[in-house]
């Protein structure tokens, strides 16, 4: 077909370039592997990694410091340092005893104690009498409500603030005398030392203070006391089961063991 054109005119038309084909083919063939090539490399950027295959975990290290766990509260223990919030102007709170546990110590039933302290005060009684004292009972048990008739009304006729009231008497509900184990004693041949700071001088005291813890009686406020009430000589409580024992001082382990 060139051929067939007149060879002037064959002349001004150019012959097409044989090394430019091959040229242009391969040009077209490395931008489709370019193409591919940038495929495969998308492909390998966006594909999630090969999940690897899982290792033991390594044991903890024990030589290391450990987080120290909270530590849980602590109950103080029982100590002698501070007041009870049932202590009140020196005075440690008690339960009244039950009216069935009360046996008289008097021949006209008024002056009772809970049995075991009355049977312990019966003969240690007769143990003084046997050596020629007479101790006289004045007071045992006694309820709250006599409690709060002695205190208020003896406190209003003395003209007595309650401070001052509460050095010779308990406050109600917190008396000994609540208890059925505690009881006033004075000497019968001596009267007039009755609830009063001379009957030390007596001879039923003297006898008491050498022989009443034979009979698990003991003097319940001594001169110097740690409750701060006044020295009542009197003034004595019985202690001899697990019951009186624990009343009192059970509670002035309670009166030392809150600050």
């Amino acid at each position: 077909m060139y051929d067939d054109i007149p060879e002037a005119v064959r002349q001004s038309v150019k012959e097409p370039s044989r090394t430019k084909l091959p040229r242009l083919a391969l040009l077209l063939g490395g931008g489709a592997l370019g193409i591919l090539a940038i495929a495969f490399l998308l492909m390998r950027i966006s594909s999630p990694p090969a999940p690897q295959a899982s290792t033991p975990a390594s044991a903890p290290n024990t030589s290391a410091v450990q987080p120290t766990p909270a530590a849980a509260p602590v109950t103080a223990p029982v100590t002698a340092s501070s007041p009870s919030p049932d202590a009140l102007l020196g005075h440690l709170a008690y339960a009244e005893a039950p009216a069935e546990e009360l046996v008289a110590i008097t021949a006209d039933g008024q002056i009772k104690l809970r049995s075991a302290a009355a049977a312990a005060y019966e003969k240690m009684k007769d143990a003084a009498a046997a050596e020629g004292i007479n101790l006289l009972p004045i007071s045992g048990f006694r309820s709250v409500s006599d409690q709060d008739d002695l205190f208020f009304r003896v406190k209003e006729q003395r003209n007595q603030d309650v401070s001052k009231r509460a050095e010779v008497s308990a406050p109600p509900g917190h008396s000994e005398h609540h208890t059925g184990y505690a009881v006033d004693i004075g000497d019968a041949d001596q009267q007039e030392t009755n609830l009063d700071q001379t009957f030390e001088n007596t001879a039923a005291f003297r006898w008491l203070a050498a022989n009443a813890a034979q009979y698990s009686f003991e003097l319940s406020f001594p001169r110097d006391n740690p409750q701060g009430v006044s020295y009542e000589p009197w003034h004595w409580r019985f202690v001899g089961d697990r019951n009186s024992l624990e009343t009192f001082y059970r509670a002035q382990n309670l009166k030392s063991n809150v600050p």
